[in-house]
């Protein structure tokens, strides 16, 4: 396996939970929120499953794209401005699944939850206040408060979290799996 086919580069959070999307009655494609290179995009892909991966760069989405069919499977690219102030670009009711990993635009919030179709799977993972202590960020508006994350899903049929300090490499973040129930 090359390095290009390796898992290892999906986060771990997704490898962990990644059998979750794989769920019969998941409908919709699943979304990789500001996916940058998409290896957690071809990661879901090499399970035959649809995936957007949708980012700002259309150099890394290119990046990510060609990665796909050096690996022999498929995912869509959609090269969006997920901060445009007043412009919700997700679709609303649209996606079985979304991924979101290392970032942060808190306006979007709203706009993830109704983006998900009912019974579907957030996987998401930031940082937090404490992360300037290893490293970057530092500006606040990219960091979540304690219980931030949870708090904007806690209505929702929470799977897993954590809250604290990662390692390899040290980091401190937020993460959450949960699935949406009930209408927006």
């Amino acid at each position: 396996m090359s390095a290009d086919q390796s898992p290892s580069k999906a986060a771990q959070l997704l490898q962990t939970h990644a059998h979750m999307m794989r769920d019969e009655d998941l409908q919709g494609p699943i979304l990789d929120l500001a996916s940058g290179d998409c290896h957690n995009a071809n990661f879901l892909a090499r399970w035959h499953l649809q995936v957007i991966a949708c980012d700002k760069s259309a150099e890394a989405l290119n990046r990510g794209k060609s990665r796909a069919a050096r690996i022999g499977v498929t995912i869509e690219t959609w090269q969006v401005d997920l901060e445009r102030e007043g412009i919700n670009p997700l679709p609303r009711d649209f996606y079985g699944g979304m991924v979101v990993f290392y970032y942060l635009h808190r306006p979007l919030i709203p706009c993830i939850r109704k983006a998900l179709k009912n019974r579907g799977i957030l996987i998401y993972e930031t940082f937090t206040i404490d992360q300037p202590r290893f490293g970057k960020p530092h500006n606040p508006d990219y960091l979540l408060k304690p219980g931030e994350l949870l708090q904007w899903f806690e209505d929702w049929r929470v799977i897993y979290y954590f809250e604290g300090i990662e390692h390899d490499p040290e980091r401190s973040v937020a993460q959450i799996v949960c699935q949406k129930r009930g209408i927006e």
